[in-house]
C-alpha cells in the first residue's frame, strides 16, 4: 500500500506491481473517507499533500 501525490501515482504503481506481480487499485483520497483508519496526510516519497491510495 502506498499512500502519495499525483507525481509519485506511476513510482507506486511500478513498485506495486513490481512487488506483487498484480495491477494495484487507485483510490482518490479526496473522494474516500474511511472509518478506521486516517491516511497520512504527506505523499511516501516527498513532502506534497498525499492524494492517492494505490493498493
Amino acid at each position: 500500500m502506498y499512500v502519495v501525490c499525483k507525481e509519485h501515482v506511476e513510482l507506486a504503481i511500478d513498485k506495486f506491481v513490481d512487488e506483487y506481480e498484480d495491477a494495484p487499485d487507485i483510490v482518490d483520497l479526496k473522494e474516500t473517507e474511511f472509518s478506521d483508519w486516517d491516511p497520512p496526510a504527506k505523499c511516501a516519497e516527498c513532502e506534497q499533500n498525499a492524494e492517492y491510495l494505490v493498493v
